[in-house]
């Protein structure tokens, strides 16, 4: 009698530590988000739920074209690729991105054939900030949907502290898991 009570004292202790640990984790390094709108299709569409990896950005900085995670607003998150970072000057002229005045490959678009540009036109200096390069601990973020994104060239830049994390693994639906590139 006296060892089953040891035993379920024991057990609620394993079960209250697995609970915290587990709660440890999900603050410190995991969270998850559902996809709910069209501007990183078709790398991301509505209804896919991810990932997101918190844990890198503590030790390295974040990489040109990491999907990212990031707080836009107090209620709302927004998931976006860094396209550029510290000290470059960004320039998109007739869907060709520029960075530092060399042009870049951006293989993760699939343009459609439109008979307009599929990312408008913009220089560095005319986003919101009117920067002429990324100040320290910034990025410029833009959606894979270029027509259809709310992104740095209406947000402005980023700073590294609205960051939450990288996106890292799709799961649902399961059908598709598989890890973000």
């Amino acid at each position: 009698m006296v060892k089953d009570k040891v035993d379920v004292k024991l057990a609620l202790k394993i079960i209250a530590l697995v609970v915290f640990l587990g709660w440890l984790i999900r603050l410190l390094v995991f969270a998850t988000i559902e996809i709910d709108g069209p501007s990183m299709e078709p790398t991301l569409t509505r209804g896919e739920r991810i990932l997101i990896e918190k844990f890198s950005y503590q030790i390295s900085e974040p990489a040109r074209f990491d999907i990212i995670v990031f707080q836009a607003t107090e209620e709302k998150n927004y998931i976006k690729r860094i396209i550029g970072l510290p000290g470059e000057k960004i320039v998109m002229e007739d869907d060709q991105l520029y960075i530092n005045d060399q042009p870049i490959r951006e293989p993760f678009l699939t343009v459609q054939d439109y008979s307009f540009n599929f990312t408008n036109d913009f220089r560095l200096n005319n986003l919101p900030g009117r920067h002429h390069v990324i100040p320290e601990d910034y990025y410029l973020v833009l959606g894979d949907n270029r027509i259809n994104s709310t992104d740095s060239r209406s947000l402005g830049l980023i700073a590294k502290q609205q960051i939450i994390g990288k996106a890292s693994i799709r799961y649902w639906p399961l059908r598709q898991i598989s890890f973000i590139e």
